[in-house]
């Protein structure tokens, strides 16, 4: 059973930092790629960035330059660095992965999600 468990979420003021933490199991092979997702109270969720299986990484313009998305295969592990956070990022964050080779924007290309981890950003 595959399973994506996030964690790493806080509170901290704006301008700080905090790096986001997606443990995956039960699925051994390379992702076709693999994202990080945000969703606010009232909004819909949207893509914040995405890392394909040959490393390439993509950035809602929103955080570009301000987020950066890795991974470490050997370790089953996404990770999500954020810098200079501001009040509107606070969002619930949701680690994502998709079987097949092909984008991964958006929530309907998404295969699998973890339950996600909780970022309050106060001023």
């Amino acid at each position: 059973q595959v399973q994506l468990v996030e964690s790493g979420g806080g509170s901290v003021q704006a301008g700080g930092s905090l790096r986001l933490y997606c443990a995956v199991s039960g699925y051994t092979y390379n992702w076709g790629c693999m994202s990080w997702f945000r969703q606010a109270p009232g909004k819909e969720r949207e893509g914040v960035a995405t890392i394909k299986s040959d490393g390439t990484t993509s950035y809602a313009d929103s955080v570009k330059g301000r987020f950066t998305i890795s991974k470490d295969s050997a370790k089953n592990t996404l990770y999500l660095q954020m810098n200079s956070l501001k009040p509107e990022d606070t969002a619930m964050y949701y680690c994502a992965a998709r079987v097949a080779l092909g984008r991964c924007a958006y929530a309907y290309d998404i295969d699998y999600w973890g339950k996600g981890t909780l970022v309050t950003i106060s001023s």
